[in-house]
Parts: structure tokens; C-alpha cells; sequence
């Protein structure tokens, strides 16, 4: 899938991971660094505190919006690992790729 590099697009979007050793592992975008990297987390290893640096290269995009999360973002509100641990296990347990 290819999305815009526009953050509005990334912030919030469900991605997993193409390569690397978390590899087919599912995250949230909370941040976009620039057009070759984001930051990603997932609740648990990952969690707000400890964010990955990722390539976007590496990633594959879903077409799904945690939309909770991106309105958080925006608004400069707290993002929990609980809230992004909620909607990955949610996600994970419908597939929908």
C-alpha cells in the first residue's frame, strides 16, 4: 500500500513489520522523524517510553487507523501502552491485513 508521506497519514496507522527481528509484529505509528523514518510502538517491549526508530521501508502498512490514538496525537493528549495494547490485540484478533 502506498501512503502519502504526510503525517496525517502515518500518526495512528497500524503497520507490521517487513524486516528486522520484530519482523510480522504489529505497531502503531506515534510519530513521524522524516520521509525515510518513524517511530513506532506496540505497549509492551515498545512501549510510549521506549519507541522504535523504524524505517518506513520496512513497514507494511495496513489500511487501518487507530483513530483514537491519531486524535490523541494531534491534540497533544497522552497516549497509555494500555490504549495501543487494546487496539493492536483487538486488531490482531480480526486480521484484516
Amino acid at each position: 500500500m502506498n501512503i502519502l508521506l504526510d503525517s496525517n497519514n502515518y500518526l495512528g496507522r497500524i503497520v507490521y513489520s517487513k524486516a528486522g527481528r520484530d519482523k510480522d509484529k504489529f505497531f502503531i505509528i506515534l510519530g513521524v522523524l522524516n520521509k525515510e523514518y518513524v517511530h513506532v510502538a506496540d505497549g509492551v517491549l515498545r512501549t510510549v517510553n521506549r519507541q522504535k526508530k523504524k524505517k518506513v521501508k520496512h513497514l507494511g502498512f495496513t489500511s487501518v487507523m487507530a483513530d483514537e490514538i491519531k486524535n490523541l496525537l494531534l491534540s497533544g493528549k497522552q497516549v497509555t501502552d494500555a490504549m495501543i495494547r487494546e487496539i493492536l490485540q483487538s486488531y490482531d484478533n480480526n486480521k484484516e491485513v
